[in-house]
Protein backbone atom coordinates (compact mmCIF):
# COMPACT_ATOMS: atom_id res chain seq x y z
CA UNK A 1 0.00 0.00 0.00
CA UNK A 2 2.73 2.48 0.96
CA UNK A 3 4.60 1.59 -2.24
CA UNK A 4 1.69 2.87 -4.35
CA UNK A 5 1.23 5.97 -2.19
CA UNK A 6 4.87 7.04 -2.41
CA UNK A 7 5.06 6.10 -6.08
CA UNK A 8 2.14 8.49 -6.69
CA UNK A 9 3.76 11.23 -4.59
CA UNK A 10 7.04 10.78 -6.46
CA UNK A 11 5.48 10.84 -9.93
CA UNK A 12 2.94 13.61 -9.34
CA UNK A 13 4.66 15.93 -6.85
CA UNK A 14 8.33 14.91 -7.01
CA UNK A 15 8.30 14.55 -3.23
CA UNK A 16 11.86 14.37 -1.93
CA UNK A 17 12.68 10.90 -0.63
CA UNK A 18 9.53 9.26 -2.00
CA UNK A 19 11.52 7.46 -4.71
CA UNK A 20 13.34 5.36 -2.10
CA UNK A 21 10.25 3.13 -1.91
CA UNK A 22 11.09 1.85 -5.38
CA UNK A 23 14.06 -0.04 -3.95
CA UNK A 24 13.40 -3.58 -2.75
CA UNK A 25 16.25 -3.41 -0.25
CA UNK A 26 14.75 -0.36 1.49
CA UNK A 27 11.28 -1.85 1.69
CA UNK A 28 12.73 -5.17 2.90
CA UNK A 29 14.59 -3.39 5.68
CA UNK A 30 11.44 -1.52 6.71
CA UNK A 31 9.45 -4.78 6.69
CA UNK A 32 12.02 -6.40 8.97
CA UNK A 33 11.97 -3.54 11.47
CA UNK A 34 8.17 -3.31 11.51
CA UNK A 35 7.69 -7.07 11.98
CA UNK A 36 10.20 -7.01 14.86
CA UNK A 37 8.37 -4.12 16.52
CA UNK A 38 4.99 -5.80 16.10
CA UNK A 39 6.10 -9.06 17.73
CA UNK A 40 8.04 -7.40 20.55
CA UNK A 41 5.61 -4.62 21.49
CA UNK A 42 2.27 -6.16 20.55
CA UNK A 43 3.46 -9.61 21.60
CA UNK A 44 3.33 -8.70 25.27
CA UNK A 45 -0.27 -7.56 24.92
CA UNK A 46 -1.23 -10.70 23.00
CA UNK A 47 0.34 -12.90 25.70
CA UNK A 48 -1.65 -11.04 28.37
CA UNK A 49 -4.86 -11.62 26.41
CA UNK A 50 -4.05 -15.32 25.98
CA UNK A 51 -3.40 -15.64 29.73
CA UNK A 52 -6.65 -13.85 30.52
CA UNK A 53 -8.54 -16.21 28.22
CA UNK A 54 -6.67 -19.12 29.86
CA UNK A 55 -5.33 -20.28 26.52
CA UNK A 56 -2.72 -22.52 28.15
CA UNK A 57 -0.76 -25.42 26.66
CA UNK A 58 -1.97 -28.87 27.72
CA UNK A 59 1.20 -30.84 28.42
CA UNK A 60 1.30 -34.61 28.06
CA UNK A 61 3.73 -36.08 30.59
CA UNK A 62 6.55 -37.75 28.63
CA UNK A 63 8.91 -37.90 31.57
CA UNK A 64 11.16 -35.14 30.25
CA UNK A 65 13.06 -32.87 32.61
CA UNK A 66 11.23 -29.58 33.26
CA UNK A 67 8.39 -30.53 30.96
CA UNK A 68 5.49 -30.23 33.40
CA UNK A 69 6.67 -26.77 34.48
CA UNK A 70 5.51 -25.56 31.07
CA UNK A 71 1.92 -26.54 31.73
CA UNK A 72 -0.40 -23.57 31.33
CA UNK A 73 2.06 -21.52 29.25
CA UNK A 74 -0.01 -19.51 26.73
CA UNK A 75 -0.22 -21.09 23.29
CA UNK A 76 -1.56 -19.83 19.94
CA UNK A 77 1.29 -17.29 19.92
CA UNK A 78 1.50 -17.96 16.19
CA UNK A 79 -1.13 -15.22 15.90
CA UNK A 80 1.54 -12.60 16.57
CA UNK A 81 3.83 -14.20 13.95
CA UNK A 82 1.07 -14.13 11.33
CA UNK A 83 0.20 -10.52 12.18
CA UNK A 84 3.88 -9.55 11.97
CA UNK A 85 4.15 -11.15 8.52
CA UNK A 86 0.92 -9.88 6.99
CA UNK A 87 0.98 -6.22 8.07
CA UNK A 88 4.51 -5.33 6.82
CA UNK A 89 3.91 -7.25 3.60
CA UNK A 90 0.64 -5.43 2.92
CA UNK A 91 2.28 -2.08 3.68
CA UNK A 92 5.57 -2.45 1.78
CA UNK A 93 5.08 -5.03 -1.00
CA UNK A 94 3.44 -4.67 -4.40
CA UNK A 95 0.03 -6.23 -3.82
CA UNK A 96 -0.59 -6.89 -7.51
CA UNK A 97 2.36 -9.30 -7.60
CA UNK A 98 1.09 -12.86 -8.07
CA UNK A 99 3.80 -14.32 -5.82
CA UNK A 100 2.92 -11.95 -2.96
CA UNK A 101 -0.77 -12.79 -3.38
CA UNK A 102 0.01 -16.52 -3.17
CA UNK A 103 2.08 -16.07 -0.01
CA UNK A 104 -0.60 -13.97 1.67
CA UNK A 105 -3.23 -16.60 0.87
CA UNK A 106 -0.94 -19.39 2.11
CA UNK A 107 -0.24 -17.59 5.41
CA UNK A 108 -3.91 -16.97 6.17
CA UNK A 109 -5.03 -20.41 4.92
CA UNK A 110 -2.63 -22.45 7.05
CA UNK A 111 -2.98 -20.03 9.95
CA UNK A 112 -6.72 -20.79 10.04
CA UNK A 113 -6.10 -24.55 9.97
CA UNK A 114 -3.59 -24.26 12.82
CA UNK A 115 -5.91 -21.94 14.76
CA UNK A 116 -8.76 -24.46 14.52
CA UNK A 117 -6.43 -27.20 15.76
CA UNK A 118 -5.34 -25.11 18.75
CA UNK A 119 -8.89 -23.96 19.45
CA UNK A 120 -10.17 -27.53 19.66
CA UNK A 121 -7.29 -28.50 21.96
CA UNK A 122 -7.71 -25.56 24.32
CA UNK A 123 -11.41 -24.73 24.38
CA UNK A 124 -12.88 -28.15 23.62
CA UNK A 125 -10.37 -29.94 25.90
CA UNK A 126 -9.56 -32.36 23.10
CA UNK A 127 -5.82 -33.13 23.18
CA UNK A 128 -5.96 -34.56 19.67
CA UNK A 129 -7.10 -31.24 18.20
CA UNK A 130 -8.31 -31.07 14.62
CA UNK A 131 -8.45 -34.52 13.08
CA UNK A 132 -5.46 -35.37 10.93
CA UNK A 133 -7.64 -36.00 7.86
CA UNK A 134 -9.05 -32.47 8.04
CA UNK A 135 -5.53 -31.01 8.31
CA UNK A 136 -4.47 -33.01 5.28
CA UNK A 137 -7.55 -31.90 3.33
CA UNK A 138 -6.70 -28.27 4.17
CA UNK A 139 -3.08 -28.70 3.08
CA UNK A 140 -4.18 -30.41 -0.14
CA UNK A 141 -6.58 -27.53 -0.78
CA UNK A 142 -3.76 -25.02 -0.49
CA UNK A 143 -1.54 -27.24 -2.64
CA UNK A 144 -4.19 -27.18 -5.37
CA UNK A 145 -4.41 -23.38 -5.25
CA UNK A 146 -0.64 -22.92 -5.35
CA UNK A 147 0.01 -25.66 -7.90
CA UNK A 148 -2.70 -24.56 -10.34
CA UNK A 149 -1.71 -20.90 -10.03
CA UNK A 150 1.97 -21.57 -10.68
CA UNK A 151 1.11 -23.86 -13.58
CA UNK A 152 -1.50 -21.72 -15.34
CA UNK A 153 -1.14 -18.06 -14.31
CA UNK A 154 0.16 -15.84 -17.09
CA UNK A 155 2.38 -13.78 -14.75
CA UNK A 156 4.38 -16.82 -13.59
CA UNK A 157 7.31 -16.57 -15.98
CA UNK A 158 10.93 -17.62 -16.41
CA UNK A 159 13.40 -15.73 -18.60
CA UNK A 160 15.10 -17.99 -21.14
CA UNK A 161 18.21 -16.77 -22.93
CA UNK A 162 19.43 -17.81 -26.35
CA UNK A 163 22.22 -16.79 -28.71
CA UNK A 164 22.19 -16.31 -32.44
CA UNK A 165 24.80 -15.29 -34.96
CA UNK A 166 24.07 -12.28 -37.16
CA UNK A 167 26.18 -10.54 -39.78
CA UNK A 168 27.00 -6.91 -39.11
CA UNK A 169 29.23 -4.91 -41.46
CA UNK A 170 30.47 -8.14 -42.97
CA UNK A 171 31.41 -9.55 -39.56
CA UNK A 172 29.60 -12.37 -37.75
CA UNK A 173 28.47 -11.24 -34.30
CA UNK A 174 26.95 -13.35 -31.52
CA UNK A 175 23.83 -11.65 -30.14
CA UNK A 176 22.05 -12.68 -26.93
CA UNK A 177 18.28 -12.73 -26.92
CA UNK A 178 15.78 -13.48 -24.19
CA UNK A 179 12.14 -14.32 -23.85
CA UNK A 180 9.94 -14.47 -20.75
CA UNK A 181 8.07 -17.74 -21.08
CA UNK A 182 5.62 -19.72 -19.01
CA UNK A 183 7.31 -22.99 -18.09
CA UNK A 184 7.67 -25.67 -15.43
CA UNK A 185 11.43 -25.36 -15.14
CA UNK A 186 13.04 -25.74 -11.74
CA UNK A 187 16.57 -25.78 -10.33
CA UNK A 188 18.60 -28.92 -9.63
CA UNK A 189 21.41 -28.30 -7.11
CA UNK A 190 25.01 -29.41 -7.66
CA UNK A 191 24.63 -29.94 -11.44
CA UNK A 192 26.24 -27.78 -14.11
CA UNK A 193 23.22 -27.78 -16.42
CA UNK A 194 21.03 -27.32 -13.39
CA UNK A 195 17.57 -26.93 -14.84
CA UNK A 196 14.89 -29.60 -14.86
CA UNK A 197 11.53 -29.41 -16.60
CA UNK A 198 8.50 -31.17 -15.12
CA UNK A 199 7.16 -31.23 -18.66
CA UNK A 200 8.58 -34.66 -19.41
CA UNK A 201 8.71 -35.68 -23.06
CA UNK A 202 6.95 -39.01 -22.51
CA UNK A 203 3.98 -37.41 -20.71
CA UNK A 204 1.04 -35.75 -22.46
CA UNK A 205 0.54 -32.06 -21.55
CA UNK A 206 -2.55 -32.69 -19.42
CA UNK A 207 -0.66 -35.19 -17.25
CA UNK A 208 2.23 -32.77 -16.80
CA UNK A 209 -0.09 -30.38 -14.98
CA UNK A 210 -1.44 -33.19 -12.80
CA UNK A 211 2.09 -34.35 -11.93
CA UNK A 212 3.20 -30.82 -11.07
CA UNK A 213 0.21 -30.14 -8.82
CA UNK A 214 0.70 -33.47 -7.00
CA UNK A 215 4.35 -32.60 -6.36
CA UNK A 216 3.35 -29.16 -5.03
CA UNK A 217 0.80 -30.76 -2.67
CA UNK A 218 3.38 -33.25 -1.36
CA UNK A 219 5.97 -30.52 -0.76
CA UNK A 220 3.57 -28.19 1.07
CA UNK A 221 2.18 -31.00 3.23
CA UNK A 222 5.61 -32.45 4.08
CA UNK A 223 7.29 -29.15 5.01
CA UNK A 224 4.26 -27.90 6.93
CA UNK A 225 4.14 -31.08 9.02
CA UNK A 226 7.93 -31.02 9.41
CA UNK A 227 7.81 -27.56 10.99
CA UNK A 228 4.93 -28.69 13.18
CA UNK A 229 6.94 -31.65 14.51
CA UNK A 230 10.02 -29.46 15.07
CA UNK A 231 8.04 -27.13 17.33
CA UNK A 232 8.67 -29.21 20.44
CA UNK A 233 11.09 -27.22 22.58
CA UNK A 234 11.51 -23.51 23.28
CA UNK A 235 12.81 -21.49 20.34
CA UNK A 236 13.60 -24.39 18.03
CA UNK A 237 10.97 -23.91 15.30
CA UNK A 238 11.11 -20.08 15.33
CA UNK A 239 14.90 -19.92 15.19
CA UNK A 240 15.20 -22.57 12.50
CA UNK A 241 12.52 -20.89 10.39
CA UNK A 242 14.28 -17.53 10.73
CA UNK A 243 17.50 -19.03 9.33
CA UNK A 244 15.63 -20.65 6.44
CA UNK A 245 13.67 -17.46 5.70
CA UNK A 246 16.83 -15.35 5.54
CA UNK A 247 18.35 -17.84 3.07
CA UNK A 248 15.21 -17.75 0.94
CA UNK A 249 15.31 -13.93 1.00
CA UNK A 250 18.83 -14.04 -0.49
CA UNK A 251 17.77 -16.59 -3.11
CA UNK A 252 14.67 -14.55 -3.99
CA UNK A 253 16.73 -11.38 -4.39
CA UNK A 254 19.23 -13.14 -6.64
CA UNK A 255 16.52 -14.85 -8.70
CA UNK A 256 14.68 -11.55 -9.18
CA UNK A 257 17.76 -9.51 -10.14
CA UNK A 258 18.62 -9.86 -13.83
CA UNK A 259 22.25 -8.73 -13.42
CA UNK A 260 23.15 -10.96 -10.47
CA UNK A 261 21.29 -13.99 -11.83
CA UNK A 262 23.10 -13.57 -15.15
CA UNK A 263 26.47 -13.28 -13.38
CA UNK A 264 25.81 -16.43 -11.35
CA UNK A 265 24.29 -18.15 -14.39
CA UNK A 266 21.10 -19.09 -12.57
CA UNK A 267 17.44 -18.88 -13.48
CA UNK A 268 16.02 -15.35 -13.64
CA UNK A 269 12.40 -15.16 -12.51
CA UNK A 270 10.75 -11.82 -13.37
CA UNK A 271 9.03 -10.09 -10.43
CA UNK A 272 10.20 -12.68 -7.88
CA UNK A 273 12.42 -10.09 -6.19
CA UNK A 274 9.31 -8.71 -4.51
CA UNK A 275 9.29 -11.86 -2.36
CA UNK A 276 12.27 -10.43 -0.47
CA UNK A 277 9.84 -8.14 1.39
CA UNK A 278 7.76 -11.11 2.49
CA UNK A 279 10.86 -13.12 3.48
CA UNK A 280 12.33 -10.33 5.57
CA UNK A 281 8.99 -9.78 7.30
CA UNK A 282 9.07 -13.50 8.13
CA UNK A 283 12.64 -13.18 9.46
CA UNK A 284 11.65 -10.25 11.65
CA UNK A 285 8.58 -12.07 12.93
CA UNK A 286 10.61 -15.15 13.90
CA UNK A 287 13.33 -13.15 15.65
CA UNK A 288 10.78 -11.01 17.44
CA UNK A 289 8.84 -14.09 18.52
CA UNK A 290 12.03 -15.48 20.07
CA UNK A 291 11.94 -12.51 22.47
CA UNK A 292 9.16 -14.38 24.26
CA UNK A 293 9.67 -17.95 23.01
CA UNK A 294 13.35 -18.43 23.90
CA UNK A 295 13.98 -20.67 26.91
CA UNK A 296 12.16 -20.46 29.25
CA UNK A 297 9.26 -19.70 26.92
CA UNK A 298 6.57 -17.21 27.90
CA UNK A 299 4.42 -18.29 24.94
CA UNK A 300 4.23 -21.13 22.42
CA UNK A 301 3.37 -20.61 18.77
CA UNK A 302 1.08 -23.65 18.68
CA UNK A 303 -0.12 -25.16 15.43
CA UNK A 304 -1.36 -21.67 14.52
CA UNK A 305 2.26 -20.74 13.92
CA UNK A 306 4.08 -23.97 13.11
CA UNK A 307 1.76 -25.21 10.35
CA UNK A 308 1.77 -21.76 8.74
CA UNK A 309 5.56 -21.39 8.92
CA UNK A 310 6.22 -24.74 7.25
CA UNK A 311 3.71 -24.09 4.49
CA UNK A 312 5.08 -20.60 3.87
CA UNK A 313 8.61 -21.98 3.44
CA UNK A 314 7.35 -24.58 0.96
CA UNK A 315 5.44 -22.02 -1.13
CA UNK A 316 8.41 -19.61 -1.09
CA UNK A 317 10.73 -22.33 -2.37
CA UNK A 318 8.24 -23.29 -5.09
CA UNK A 319 7.77 -19.71 -6.32
CA UNK A 320 11.52 -19.15 -6.80
CA UNK A 321 11.99 -22.61 -8.35
CA UNK A 322 14.19 -23.89 -5.50
CA UNK A 323 11.95 -26.64 -4.14
CA UNK A 324 14.58 -29.32 -4.80
CA UNK A 325 16.80 -27.50 -2.29
CA UNK A 326 14.25 -28.05 0.49
CA UNK A 327 15.78 -31.34 1.79
CA UNK A 328 19.08 -29.47 2.25
CA UNK A 329 17.84 -26.07 3.40
CA UNK A 330 15.14 -27.53 5.65
CA UNK A 331 17.37 -30.37 6.85
CA UNK A 332 16.31 -29.81 10.47
CA UNK A 333 12.64 -30.30 9.56
CA UNK A 334 13.57 -33.33 7.45
CA UNK A 335 15.58 -35.13 10.15
CA UNK A 336 12.85 -34.45 12.72
CA UNK A 337 10.27 -35.94 10.36
CA UNK A 338 12.48 -38.91 9.49
CA UNK A 339 13.22 -39.62 13.16
CA UNK A 340 9.50 -40.00 13.87
CA UNK A 341 8.85 -42.15 10.80
CA UNK A 342 11.88 -44.37 11.51
CA UNK A 343 10.98 -44.76 15.20
CA UNK A 344 7.36 -45.73 14.53
CA UNK A 345 8.20 -48.02 11.60
CA UNK A 346 10.97 -49.85 13.46
CA UNK A 347 8.81 -50.24 16.58
CA UNK A 348 5.95 -51.78 14.56
CA UNK A 349 8.32 -54.02 12.59
CA UNK A 350 10.15 -55.37 15.65
CA UNK A 351 6.91 -55.87 17.55
CA UNK A 352 5.53 -57.93 14.70
CA UNK A 353 8.73 -59.93 14.24
CA UNK A 354 9.95 -60.35 17.82
CA UNK A 355 6.77 -59.75 19.81
CA UNK A 356 8.39 -56.72 21.43
CA UNK A 357 8.65 -53.21 20.02
CA UNK A 358 12.16 -51.78 19.89
CA UNK A 359 13.31 -48.20 19.46
CA UNK A 360 16.03 -46.50 17.44
CA UNK A 361 15.99 -43.34 19.55
CA UNK A 362 15.29 -42.88 23.22
CA UNK A 363 12.32 -40.79 22.10
CA UNK A 364 11.19 -39.09 18.91
CA UNK A 365 11.21 -36.48 17.44
CA UNK A 366 14.98 -36.19 17.56
CA UNK A 367 15.09 -33.20 19.94
CA UNK A 368 13.36 -35.32 22.61
CA UNK A 369 16.06 -37.97 22.15
CA UNK A 370 18.66 -35.44 23.26
CA UNK A 371 16.44 -34.30 26.13
CA UNK A 372 16.35 -37.91 27.33
CA UNK A 373 20.17 -37.75 27.32
CA UNK A 374 19.83 -34.94 29.90
CA UNK A 375 21.05 -32.18 27.59
CA UNK A 376 19.76 -28.72 28.48
CA UNK A 377 17.03 -27.36 26.17
CA UNK A 378 19.03 -24.24 25.36
CA UNK A 379 22.05 -26.32 24.33
CA UNK A 380 19.94 -28.57 22.10
CA UNK A 381 18.29 -25.60 20.40
CA UNK A 382 21.59 -23.75 19.92
CA UNK A 383 23.21 -26.80 18.34
CA UNK A 384 20.23 -27.30 16.03
CA UNK A 385 20.52 -23.64 15.01
CA UNK A 386 24.21 -24.12 14.25
CA UNK A 387 23.39 -27.10 12.04
CA UNK A 388 20.66 -25.01 10.38
CA UNK A 389 23.16 -22.22 9.65
CA UNK A 390 25.62 -24.71 8.13
CA UNK A 391 22.85 -26.12 5.93
CA UNK A 392 21.87 -22.59 4.87
CA UNK A 393 25.47 -21.80 3.89
CA UNK A 394 25.69 -25.04 1.92
CA UNK A 395 22.39 -24.18 0.21
CA UNK A 396 23.76 -20.82 -0.90
CA UNK A 397 26.96 -22.51 -2.02
CA UNK A 398 24.95 -24.56 -4.54
CA UNK A 399 24.68 -21.37 -6.59
CA UNK A 400 28.27 -22.00 -7.70
CA UNK A 401 29.04 -25.58 -6.61
CA UNK A 402 28.07 -27.53 -9.72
Amino acid sequence: MLYYLFDFLDNEFNLIGAGVFKYITFRAGMATVLSLLITIFFGKKIIQILRKKQVGEAIRDLGLDGQMAKKGTPTMGGLMIILAILLPTVLFAKLDNIYIILLLISTVWLGIIGFLDDYIKVFRNNKEGLRAKFKIVGQIGLGLIVGLTLYFHEDVLVREFSEKVIEKDGVEVVVSEYEDTHSTLTTIPFFKNNEFDYNLSFLPDELTGVLYVIIVIIIITAVSNGANITDGIDGLAAGTTGIIALTLAILAYISGNVIISDYLNIMYIPNSGELVIFCTALVGACIGFLWYNAYPAQVFMGDTGSLALGGIIAVLALTIRKELLIPLLCGIFLIENVSVIAQVSWFKYTKKKFGEGRRIFKMSPLHHHYQMMNLNESKIVTRFWIVGILLAILTLATLKLR
